[in-house]
């Protein structure tokens, strides 16, 4: 029976194992994540990158390919938390971005933001606005592309949806996970989440199951 690892000797091992994956699939964005890491020792970085976190923005990533938007241009996302959609986007060359501002109201998510995209922070594709999302002006920040994966955390969904100028490509999830106390404007089911968010244009709506909970993502012009 093998003997079990102590902390230090897991770390060193999920180095380990970080470093193989970014030389064997040359990626840059698994070198920030382990410099982010590195960087931040007591961040949970986990909570931000586990399964059911990538899965829900993978699906948010190839669905929104799917509906034939492939030239993004300027992207706002919008409680971007960690910026880890922002680095997804960003990595997949199937996508023409011009730039993307991850906008946050936790001033503690902006240098952990900044690292996990250090790859494009420095070419000026990345940036990262601390702000909240009820209190900006879209018609000013221009953005061609605004994504809302956090529509179950706003007590106000209709108020801040109406900030948004017609015509705007839109990205928006929700959630039935009615057991988190921040998750105040849950929704039953995908038709419920569609009538908060009647977008002008749908080009896709559907649905995630997940192991606790299901997500539901809408994605239109506003």
């Amino acid at each position: 029976m093998m003997d079990r690892l102590s902390t230090p000797d897991l770390e060193h091992m999920y180095s380990d194992i970080m470093k193989g994956l970014s030389v064997h699939f040359d990626s840059p964005l698994i070198t920030d994540i382990l410099e982010t890491a590195r960087r931040f020792p007591r961040l949970q970085l986990g909570y931000a990158l586990n399964r059911n976190q990538v899965t829900s923005k993978t699906w948010l990533v190839d669905s929104l390919y799917q509906t034939g938007q492939g030239r993004l241009g300027r992207v706002g996302v919008l409680g971007g938390w960690y910026g880890v959609l922002g680095a997804l986007l960003l990595h997949d060359h199937r996508f023409d971005i011009e730039r993307i501002e991850s906008v946050d109201i936790d001033p503690s998510c902006e240098g952990v933001a900044l690292s996990l995209n250090r790859s494009h922070v420095d070419d000026g594709r990345f940036a990262f606005r601390l702000a909240d999302m009820h209190e900006i002006d879209y018609m000013s920040a221009d953005y061609d592309l605004i994504v809302n994966t956090s529509c179950e955390h706003l007590d106000d969904l209709p108020s801040w949806y109406a900030k948004v100028p017609e015509g705007t490509l839109l990205v928006m999830q929700s959630n039935n996970y009615f057991g988190i106390e921040s998750h105040v404007n849950c929704v039953n089911s995908l038709a419920e989440f569609k009538a908060q968010v009647p977008v002008a244009e749908e080009l896709f709506a559907g649905e995630l199951a997940l192991k606790k909970y299901t997500r539901y993502m809408v994605i239109g012009r506003r």
